[in-house]
């Protein structure tokens, strides 16, 4: 059987991030990818030009659809917009028998806000709490808990202000330091130092959600968490080297680029 792997996120309009980025990443990686809009978004290379969040109702349909008939290994969460989208994505999270990876989406690559300031409470006392796996960058990581790093040291404090909210591992993303790109994934107990070379190329448009994605596409098949992070951490690696241009901005990661290694 072919894992079933769920991503409930926002779309992107411009292809390189949110569902899309997410439902590639699962057919690179060999799972079945199925999702719930949580809204559309109006973007491009050069930032989102606009957002609309969908009914809670409807995001509630869209996951009970799937979930009750089909099922799923693992749930992969994005852009939530809303206070009211994150209390019932979270309520539907907590009574799914199956891992959650929760991206706490922030801002987009461009700066642009994709959640209101008002959810920023329910990210933290709601959401986290059911996750199997929360992926913050240290932007997300000083919106959500006021630690700011600035070295690789700096990491372990902004791991543990995160696990004070509940998920039972954390995984800070060191992209923004300067240096090699240095990841620093822990339950508080045991901690694993992920380490890539930084490849000189700006497009790296859905780096996160991708990442998200590859975490839970990797636990779905029944890995571990340590082993379902060290592998989506080598296929996003690859995944940014081979990012392209695309518009006038800044292009999306390649997802596909196993795919053409070779060909």
């Amino acid at each position: 059987m072919i894992p079933n792997v769920l991503t409930v996120a926002g779309s992107d309009s411009g292809g390189g991030a949110g569902i899309q980025a997410d439902l590639k990443t699962m057919l690179a990686l060999g799972v079945h990818g199925m999702s719930v809009v949580t809204a559309v978004t109006a973007q491009n290379s050069l930032g989102v030009q606009g957002a609309w969040e969908l009914p809670v109702e409807a995001v509630r349909a869209q996951y009970r659809s799937v979930v009750d008939d089909i099922g799923v290994q693992a749930v992969k969460t994005g852009m939530l917009a809303s206070a009211e989208l994150v209390e019932a994505v979270a309520e539907l999270l907590a009574v799914t028998d199956a891992p959650a990876v929760v991206d706490p989406v922030g801002v987009s690559k461009h700066g642009d806000s994709l959640l209101a300031a008002s959810a920023l409470n329910s990210v933290r006392t709601k959401l986290l709490p059911v996750a199997t796996v929360a992926t913050p960058n240290l932007d997300e990581v000083a919106q959500l808990t006021g630690v700011r790093v600035e070295s690789e040291e700096q990491l372990r404090r902004a791991a543990a202000a995160v696990l004070a909210y509940g998920p039972r591992w954390v995984l800070i993303k060191g992209g923004h330091l300067p240096g090699d790109a240095v990841d620093l994934l822990t339950d508080g107990s045991e901690e694993h130092w992920l380490r890539a070379p930084r490849h000189d190329n700006r497009h790296t448009h859905g780096t996160g959600c991708t990442l998200a994605s590859a975490i839970a596409s990797q636990l779905a098949k029944g890995r571990s968490v340590p082993e379902a992070v060290t592998a989506a951490k080598e296929y996003v690696t690859g995944a940014v080297a081979a990012g392209f241009a695309l518009g006038g901005g800044i292009g999306p990661v390649d997802h596909g680029w196993r795919f053409r290694v070779g060909s």
